[in-house]
C-alpha cells in the first residue's frame, strides 16, 4: 500500500527556500566540493572557478579572518552553526550573508559541511518574524489559537492556555467547545466559518464568553481572525486572536448607563414616577433588583428635615413598637415608605416589601447606617443579623432562600437634605457587587435625588396651589328658586400646573340671580391667589346691584391696579431668579337672571359666549359685545339682554372646554352644540355629557361649566302698583299691601309689611318728583320694592332725640331680614325681604 506524499508550496518569504538559497559544499579541509546555481547568482563564481580550491583562499577577506575563523572553530565544536559571515564575492567585494552550516557524515569517517546561505538582510528579517511569531505564542497577552479547517485546535499560545486551564501543547486537537459553553462555542465557531467561507476576516468582534470551568462568571472578549492559506492559495485553516476585554466593555457599559440614567430619570415633576425611573434603570444592567424608600415627608411634598434631627440626636426616631425598642436596644430610624420596586425576577412580590409599605430599617441594616451616615454602603457579601428579623422574619427567610448575597445602600441627598435610600441587590448575578458599580450607583442617586427634590418642591407647590384655589372656589353652589344649577370643576393635569378658573352663583334682591364664570391668566398660586381677589370683588360688586357692565368695568379697574403692583414688585426684585413676570389679565361673562321678567343682561369680557338652550333643543351661542379682556383699560363693555323662556337653559364655561384636545374654537362649539341638543335631561347628566364630548382625561388646562336651568314666578306671586306722588300715597299704599296679603293668606304679616311700606313709599315721596312703583313678590321670601326715578341714596342712621325724622330706614332694617338699594337706568329700587314659611298661616293660598 503506498503512502500519500503531501507536498506544501515553498513560502516566498523564506531565505531559506531551495529556490531562493545559495549552497555550497566543504570537505574536511575545507574544500569546495559542491557549488549550487544560486551560489554563482549570489557571488559570481561558477562551479569550475571554485570546486577543489579552499574556501579560505577563495571566499575570505583578510580583513574578516579573526570573525570567519572564530564561527569555523564554532561550527566544528557543536558540529553546526548559524548566523551571519562576511564573504568576499568574485568581484572583490564584502557581501554579509546568512549562513547555516551542518555536519555530513560520508561513508567512512570523512566529513564534509553543507552550507545553506542567503543575502544577511533577508535572513535578519526571516528572523525577525520568526522571533514575533515566537513572541505571540510564548509572552503575547493577546490569546492566539490556530485552527483546522474542520475548526480543531492545531496550537494556541500562552494565553489562551490560561483560559482553559491547561498546557499549551495539551490543546492540539481538541475543540472550543471543550471550553466554552455551548450558546458562546456556537457563537463563535459562526464567525470562523465564515471567515473560511469569504475570507473576510473577523476585526475586533466583541461577544460574551462562559468558560465551561466558571460558567458563572460572563467574560466579554474581542475576537479577530483572519483566513490561512499557502502560496498557491490551499486553505490551512484560520487564526484567531482573543482578546479579554472585560474591563473595557464594563466601563463602556457603565458610561452607558449613566447616559441613559441621564435620558430617563426626571423625565416628569412626579415624586413616584422619579424613583420608578430610577429603579427601571438599574435592573437589570446594574442589579437583579432596585428598591427606592423615601421619607414619608417626602411623598408628601414636605420638607425632609425628620431624619437629619434623628441623625444628629435633636429628636427621637418614631418607635413602631416598644417590643421591637426592646430587641435592638437602640432608635429605630425615621419612616421610609416605598416609592418603587423592580426585579428581574417574578419572585419579587413575594420577597420584597410593596409599593407604599411604610417600614423602619433595624439601626444594623445598611440602609439604616447609609441615611445615618449620609454615605454609601457597599456589602459584597450580605450577612443578615438578627435585627433584619425585627422587619418581617417571614419576608426576610424568603430573601435568605432567593439567594440574595450582595447589596449596596446608597442615600438620596439633594440641596444637603436626605430624601431617602435607594437599594441594589444581586441574586442571580454570582458576581458580588464592586466599587465600580457603587460608584455607578451613586452616580444614579445622585442624579434621581436632584429630581425627587425637584418634583417634591413643585409637588410642595402645587398642594399649596390646589389648597389655595380650592378654598378660594364655592365649596356648595346654593340652592335658588330662579334657577337649578350644576356646575363641574376640572382642574388641569398636574404637570400643567393649577390655573385660575372660577365660577359663582350669587342671589340678588328681586329673587334675581348672578351666574358668573372666569378665568385668570396664567398657572400655579400667583393665579389662584388673584382668581380669589377677583372672585370676591365680584361679589362685593354682585350685591351693590350694579348692572353686568358696570361690574365688568369695575372689575377691569381692579385687574389694572393688581398689573401695576405686580409690575412694581418686579422692578424691585431684579436679582431673583426664576419664572419670568406674572402677566395678570382675566377674562369673565357676567349675567343676571330675573325670574320675574324672564330676561337675562349679560356682558363679557373677552370671554367666549354662553350657551342658550331653548325647551325644545334649539341651542344658540347669543351674539354678545365680546368686550376687552379685563386688565386692558379704557375700553367700555356693553350690556346686552336675552328672553329666556322657563325651563331653557343658560350654559356658561372656560375656555378649556373648547381648547382641549387643541381642537379650533368653531370645532369646539360644534361639539358643545351637540353635547347639548337633549335639554330634557337631568343637569348633572348633560354636564356628563358635555365631559364625555369634549374634555380628554387629563386636560391641559382648568376648566368651569356653568349650566342653569331658568324658573320664572306665576302671575299670582307678583303684585305691582303705580303710585302718584301724592300725600295720600303711602295709605293708597298700605290699603294695597293689606289687601294682596289677604289673597295670599298672608295676613299675620300685614301689619309689618304696612309698616314698611309706609316707610318706603314715604321716603320716595319726599325725595321724588315722579310716580313711585311699589311692587311685592312672594316666594320663600315676602319681598317689597318701591322704585322712583330719584338717584338719592338712602342711608341709615340713628336720629337724635329732637330730629323729627331719619327713623324710617332703621325701622325698616329692624324689621327685615336684609334690605338695599340697587340703581337702574331711570332711578333706584329700594327692597326689603321678610322670612316666612311656606304652609304658616294660610301663605299657601292665592
Amino acid at each position: 500500500m503506498d503512502t500519500p506524499v503531501t507536498t506544501f508550496s515553498e513560502s516566498p518569504d523564506d531565505p531559506f527556500a531551495v529556490r531562493r538559497s545559495a549552497s555550497a559544499l566543504l570537505d574536511d579541509t575545507g574544500r569546495v566540493v559542491g557549488w549550487s546555481e544560486r551560489a554563482e547568482a549570489l557571488l559570481g563564481y561558477s562551479p569550475e572557478e571554485v570546486l577543489g580550491r579552499a574556501a579560505r583562499d577563495l571566499l575570505l577577506d583578510p580583513r574578516d579572518e579573526d570573525v570567519v575563523m572564530a564561527a569555523v572553530a564554532a561550527c566544528v565544536s557543536a558540529g553546526g552553526w548559524f548566523g551571519v559571515i562576511p564573504v568576499r564575492d568574485r568581484g572583490g567585494q564584502r557581501v554579509e550573508l546568512g549562513c547555516r552550516a551542518r555536519a555530513v557524515v560520508r561513508s567512512g569517517t570523512s566529513v564534509e559541511w553543507h552550507l545553506v546561505s542567503a543575502p544577511a538582510e533577508q535572513v535578519i528579517q526571516w528572523e525577525t518574524d520568526r522571533s514575533v511569531l515566537d513572541g505571540m505564542f510564548r509572552r503575547s497577552p493577546i490569546g492566539l489559537a490556530v485552527l483546522a479547517p474542520d475548526l480543531s485546535l492545531l496550537r494556541v499560545n500562552r494565553a489562551i492556555a490560561r483560559f482553559g486551564g491547561l498546557p499549551a501543547e495539551r490543546y492540539r486537537g481538541r475543540r472550543i467547545g471543550d471550553f466554552v459553553v455551548d450558546r458562546d462555542t456556537a457563537m463563535v465557531e459562526s464567525g470562523l466559518r465564515r471567515v473560511l467561507e469569504t475570507g473576510e476576516p473577523l476585526i475586533f468582534t466583541e461577544q460574551p464568553c462562559h468558560l465551561r470551568h466558571d460558567p458563572h462568571t460572563e467574560m466579554f472578549v474581542s475576537v479577530s481572525a483572519f483566513r490561512m492559506q499557502d502560496s498557491s492559495g490551499r486553505i490551512l485553516g484560520v487564526t484567531e486572536l482573543v482578546e479579554d476585554v472585560t474591563d473595557r466593555y464594563q466601563a463602556r457599559r457603565r458610561l452607558a448607563l449613566l447616559n441613559d440614567a441621564g435620558a430617563r430619570i426626571g423625565t416628569t415633576l412626579d415624586v413616584e414616577a422619579t424613583a420608578r425611573e430610577l429603579a427601571e434603570v438599574a435592573v437589570p444592567d446594574l442589579a437583579d433588583c432596585a428598591s427606592v424608600d423615601l421619607l414619608e415627608a417626602v411623598t408628601r411634598g414636605e420638607e425632609p428635615g425628620h431624619v437629619e434631627r434623628v441623625a444628629r440626636g435633636e429628636e427621637p426616631g418614631h418607635v413602631e413598637t416598644a417590643a421591637r425598642g426592646e430587641e435592638s436596644g437602640q432608635e429605630p430610624s425615621a419612616a421610609l415608605c416605598r416609592a418603587a420596586v423592580r426585579s428581574v425576577s417574578p419572585e419579587a412580590p413575594t420577597v420584597m416589601f410593596p409599593v407604599g409599605h411604610t417600614m423602619h430599617f433595624p439601626p444594623e441594616a445598611p440602609q439604616a447606617r447609609c441615611l445615618a451616615e449620609r454615605r454609601p454602603v457597599l456589602e459584597p457579601v450580605l450577612g443578615f443579623s438578627p435585627a433584619w428579623s425585627s422587619l418581617e422574619p417571614e419576608r426576610v427567610e424568603r430573601i435568605r432562600e432567593l439567594g440574595v448575597h450582595s447589596l449596596i445602600a446608597v442615600p438620596l441627598v439633594a440641596r444637603g437634605l436626605v430624601l431617602g435610600v435607594v437599594s441594589l441587590w444581586r441574586w442571580r448575578r454570582p458576581e458580588p457587587f464592586e466599587e465600580d458599580d457603587l460608584t455607578l450607583a451613586e452616580e444614579f442617586a445622585a442624579r434621581a435625588a436632584v429630581c425627587i427634590d425637584n418634583a417634591r418642591r413643585f409637588t410642595q407647590q402645587q398642594q399649596a396651589a390646589v389648597a389655595l384655589q380650592r378654598s378660594l372656589l364655592p365649596r356648595e353652589v346654593p340652592e335658588h328658586h330662579a334657577v337649578e344649577v350644576a356646575r363641574r370643576y376640572r382642574p388641569a393635569d398636574t404637570t400643567a400646573g393649577v390655573g385660575g378658573d372660577w365660577f359663582d352663583v350669587i342671589p340678588l334682591s328681586g329673587l334675581r340671580v348672578a351666574l358668573v364664570v372666569g378665568d385668570v391668566v396664567g398657572r400655579g398660586i400667583h393665579a389662584a391667589a388673584t382668581m380669589g381677589r377677583l372672585r370676591t370683588a365680584v361679589h362685593t360688586l354682585a350685591h351693590l346691584d350694579l348692572p353686568p357692565d358696570e361690574v365688568l368695568s369695575h372689575l377691569d379697574d381692579l385687574v389694572d391696579r393688581l398689573a401695576a403692583e405686580q409690575e412694581a414688585t418686579d422692578e424691585r426684585s431684579p436679582q431673583i431668579v426664576g419664572p419670568s413676570p406674572q402677566i395678570v389679565g382675566a377674562t369673565c361673562l357676567y349675567a343676571v337672571y330675573d325670574p320675574v321678567s324672564g330676561r337675562c343682561a349679560l356682558a363679557r369680557a373677552g370671554h367666549p359666549p354662553p350657551a342658550v338652550v331653548t325647551p325644545d333643543g334649539r341651542v344658540d351661542f347669543p351674539d354678545l359685545p365680546a368686550g376687552p379682556p379685563l386688565g386692558l383699560g379704557g375700553l367700555p363693555f356693553e350690556t346686552a339682554e336675552v328672553e329666556l323662556p322657563e325651563g331653557s337653559l343658560l350654559v356658561l364655561y372656560t375656555d378649556g372646554l373648547l381648547a382641549a384636545w387643541r381642537r379650533d374654537l368653531d370645532e369646539g362649539l360644534a361639539l358643545l352644540r351637540g353635547a347639548l341638543s337633549d335639554p330634557a335631561r337631568s343637569l348633572d347628566d348633560l354636564c356628563e355629557a358635555v365631559e364625555d364630548a369634549l374634555l380628554p382625561e387629563s386636560p391641559s388646562d382648568d376648566i368651569a361649566l356653568l349650566a342653569a336651568r331658568t324658573r320664572c314666578l306665576a302671575e299670582h306671586q307678583v303684585a305691582t302698583w303705580e303710585l302718584p306722588s301724592e300725600p295720600t300715597a303711602a295709605a293708597e299704599a298700605r290699603k294695597l299691601v293689606a289687601a294682596q296679603l289677604h289673597d295670599w293668606g298672608l295676613e299675620e304679616m300685614a301689619l309689618t309689611t304696612e309698616l314698611i311700606v309706609s316707610e318706603l313709599i314715604t321716603n320716595a315721596y319726599r325725595y321724588s318728583s315722579g310716580s313711585a312703583t311699589l311692587r311685592l313678590i312672594r316666594d320663600h321670601h315676602l319681598i317689597c320694592e318701591v322704585s322712583d326715578t330719584s338717584s338719592t341714596s338712602p342711608h341709615l342712621r340713628h336720629a337724635a332725640t329732637t330730629d323729627e325724622g331719619g327713623r324710617g330706614l332703621f325701622l325698616v332694617a329692624q324689621l327685615t331680614a336684609r334690605w338695599g338699594t340697587r340703581y337702574v337706568r331711570n332711578g333706584k329700587t329700594i327692597w326689603a325681604e321678610q322670612a316666612w314659611e311656606p304652609g304658616v298661616g294660610g301663605a299657601g293660598g292665592g
